[in-house]
């Protein structure tokens, strides 16, 4: 009787971490219409008037699909790198933008305007990974080296590290003249994507797929350097594999768009509250997450004071920062409560 009952509760057990970890279904399959209706309504938003002019199906490939396509790419890298950052940390508010790394992406950005006057597209991104590696190297030696007391001491280095490299490429860039590259990149917006201008963000479905095939040893990554490296995980190689996805994702994503906060922040900690930690069974939920929240915030970017748009980063700035107030508050409950 006793063995029938413990095989029926493991079994039972096991129903529920089967149905938790399978991707299709039917919440993943609603977001999926859900984010191709985001999708359409991204292709048929703007000023122009693709329908009643000549031109009008040429402008829709030129302009509209690539715009969307970027939009969907650039949400599922960003807030893919979230994910991964706040896995290896252990820490719901890391993300590229509380860590530095998008100040390094843009320090990267300006050398490369000093030392080539037209740089290529290639050569920006070249510059804004190297430099996006180099400062998520710094920052994560810098909090292992540091006794940490408190989650929030993590982002509060992050933001110092990336306000002082903010303020080395602000000073750089009126030193030579370059300051406009700084206003430039600081105004993440879509506005400039079109047919030849967009194509190297498809680099990003190469990282998402490594991801996925390191998941599960990211995963052990992220329970920690001693018991990672008693379940026979290279935990180095892993932080040096982890590093160089979130550098080549964020290098891409700032010399196309430019900066982006917050979202990185906001979906993964949206999905980790909802379905743990588990990297390999949350990253599409994530992708496809951090697609609609960038498409919706666009469109509202392009309709709210129509015919003029303002950048995409303001709508996800303002969404973003109030989203992490709201994170921080959900953290100081259970120690008001103890």
């Amino acid at each position: 009787m006793q063995k029938n009952i413990n095989s029926g509760i493991e079994r039972n057990s096991q129903s529920r971490f089967y149905n938790h970890n399978r991707i299709w279904t039917k919440p993943y399959i609603l977001a999926i219409v859900i984010v191709i209706s985001l999708g359409i309504i991204s292709l048929f938003t703007g000023v122009y008037d693709i329908r009643g002019q000549e031109d009008g199906m040429e402008m829709f490939f030129i302009t509209r699909v690539p715009r969307t396509v970027a939009l969907m790419l650039t949400g599922a890298a960003i807030a893919m790198t979230g994910l991964v950052m706040q896995l290896i940390t252990q820490n719901r508010l890391v993300e590229p933008t509380t860590t530095g790394t998008m100040e390094w992406a843009g320090l990267g950005l300006l050398v490369v305007y000093l030392l080539f006057p037209a740089p290529t597209i290639v050569l920006r991104m070249t510059g804004a990974i190297i430099f996006s590696f180099v400062g998520t190297m710094i920052f994560f030696l810098f909090i292992r080296r540091v006794r940490i007391r408190s989650s929030l001491i993590v982002p509060i280095i992050g933001l110092m590290l990336g306000a002082v490299i903010s303020a080395v490429s602000t000073f750089m860039g009126l030193f030579f003249q370059m300051s406009q590259v700084i206003e430039s990149w600081f105004v993440g917006s879509f506005t400039a994507v079109q047919a030849g201008r967009y194509e190297f963000l498809w680099i990003i479905v190469i990282v998402t797929i490594l991801i996925f095939i390191y998941a599960n040893r990211l995963t052990l990554a992220g329970l920690g350097e001693d018991i990672a490296t008693s379940l026979g995980v290279n935990y180095n190689t892993l932080i040096l594999l982890a590093n160089g996805l979130i550098a080549v994702a964020v290098g891409i994503v700032a010399a196309v768009i430019g900066n982006l906060p917050f979202l990185g922040l906001i979906v993964p900690n949206i999905v980790s509250m909802i379905r743990g930690d588990d990297l390999r069974s949350n990253l599409p939920w994530v992708c496809l997450i951090g697609m609609g929240t960038i498409t919706l915030c666009d469109i509202i970017s392009r309709t709210i004071i129509m015919p003029f748009e303002i950048p995409v980063s303001l709508i996800l700035g303002s969404v973003g920062s109030v989203v992490f107030i709201m994170i921080l508050l959900r953290q100081r409950k259970p120690r008001r409560l103890g």
